[in-house]
């Protein structure tokens, strides 16, 4: 059921539709190099045949998991030889592009650049991260979507009524759930979705003179479902991103829906845990340090019950992050810091911050002059200083936001803070 000819592609609308890109350069018959990156199913093989037939271009196609170098030697001498002959352009397709180390990925580079060879590569992961950018800036990127419910009914209907290469003979039809159930278990998948559906139609009922697809076969066939979710790909990532944006965002149930995604998708529960535990002490911090104990709580708690009762505590401690007062002040205070670590590197420690275990220590001022804290008023020694002696004026990395505990933290703060501030302004003007 391959499409043989850009009007039975379907989906992609926004690259093959009248005047998009890829319908242009079908149109025009001039092609370049491309990466097509997307999702599996989405269309990426099938687009680079029609472009190559459209442009009357010769097409190699290989699997970067099978193929090697001497493949791409191969294919090169072929592209010669063929332009040799009759003038033809000729594309190879490298499928699973990603799976090139650089080497081999630099083996075909010469011949794109000389124009030997157009290169459209598939990958379902960020060509920013996987392929080489030598060849990146040789390339155009074009992504590819999932395909919508709609777009895979069109699909499936299709299969139903072709005669030649589809299953128009077996006189089948379904019952509107089981159509709809099929699609939802496609997931966005094509290929899944005839798959499904060729599963389906062997299990087929009698239906008078045809077979009937029932809604119990469309879930006994679906039952095997599954959610994209590539562990350690780009699904995994941007997943967390949006779970740890939702907990940052404030949004407790688009938390939820994301943390059910990777769960569902087969994520390692404990990966999650030790991100909430993260996300505690990024977004919350003190404006409530209730959060981070909570978070730890969840994680020793699934460790002691696993699946799937542990994962409730996850959530529970999602919905009570994203519901938390927000602060990142210790996490801005913490980056200020180490910046200020690597700028003025290794400063010595003042005299009167070191411990003098020893008497020669003490003989060499180690010590001397401390103030301790508990014996001074409120245990605020104000006016010492506890910063290396050639750091500039003090800084205030730690600046407490308006919300939740860190408003009375500020509070505190700033009172200790005046008082360091009057009493060193005092020192100045004693002579």
């Amino acid at each position: 059921m391959r499409p043989r000819t850009l009007v039975e592609f379907v989906g992609q609308s926004h690259l093959v539709d009248a005047d998009k890109p890829l319908r242009r350069v079908a149109e025009g018959g001039r092609l370049h190099s491309m990466i097509f990156w997307g999702p599996p199913g989405t269309g990426k093989t099938t687009l680079a045949r029609l472009l190559a037939g459209s442009c009357d271009c010769e097409f190699v196609g290989l699997s970067a998991v099978l193929a090697g170098v001497k493949d791409v030697r191969a294919a090169v001498d072929l592209a010669q030889r063929t332009r040799a002959a009759n003038g033809r352009g000729t594309v190879l397709f490298l499928d699973e592009v990603h799976r090139f180390n650089k080497a081999q990925q630099d083996s075909f580079l010469p011949f794109v650049e000389d124009g030997t060879l157009i290169l459209i590569g598939a990958t379902t992961e960020n060509p920013s991260f996987e392929v080489n950018s030598a060849l990146l800036s040789r390339a155009r990127v074009y992504v590819l979507k999932p395909l919508s419910q709609t777009d895979l009914v069109r699909v499936v209907e299709a299969a139903l009524a072709d005669r030649e290469r589809g299953l128009g003979t077996l006189s089948l039809s379904l019952e509107p759930r089981a159509l709809e159930i099929l699609v939802a278990a496609a997931d966005g998948d094509a290929r899944r979705a005839l798959n499904l559906l060729e599963v389906a139609a062997d299990l087929a009922q009698p239906h008078g003179e045809s077979r009937l697809i029932t809604i119990a076969v469309a879930a006994e066939v679906a039952s095997g479902g599954y959610r994209r979710f590539d562990k350690g790909g780009d699904q995994f990532y941007d997943q967390i991103s949006a779970l740890h944006k939702s907990v940052r965002g404030s949004d407790p149930d688009a938390a939820l829906y994301w943390l059910c995604r990777m769960l569902d998708g087969g994520c390692d529960p404990l990966y999650v845990a030790r991100r909430v535990v993260r996300m505690a002490s990024e977004d919350i911090g003190n404006a409530d340090p209730r959060g981070l104990a909570l978070a730890l709580d969840a994680w020793d708690t699934y460790e002691r019950l696993g699946s799937p009762e542990g994962e409730l505590a996850i959530a529970q401690a999602v919905v009570y992050l994203a519901c938390a007062p927000k602060s990142n002040a210790v996490y801005a205070a913490y980056g200020a810091a180490m910046q200020d670590v690597h700028q003025f590197g290794t400063l010595d420690v003042p005299l009167h911050l070191r411990n003098a275990p020893t008497g020669l220590m003490k003989k060499l001022g180690f010590g001397r002059d401390y103030r301790y804290a508990h014996d001074e008023p409120e245990a605020f020694a104000a006016g010492e200083r506890y910063f290396p002696e050639a750091m500039p004026a003090h800084p205030y990395y730690y600046q407490p936001v308006a919300r939740g505990l860190e408003i009375r933290i500020a509070e505190a703060l700033e009172r200790l803070r005046q008082r360091q501030r009057n009493t060193t302004a005092t020192d100045k003007k004693t002579p």
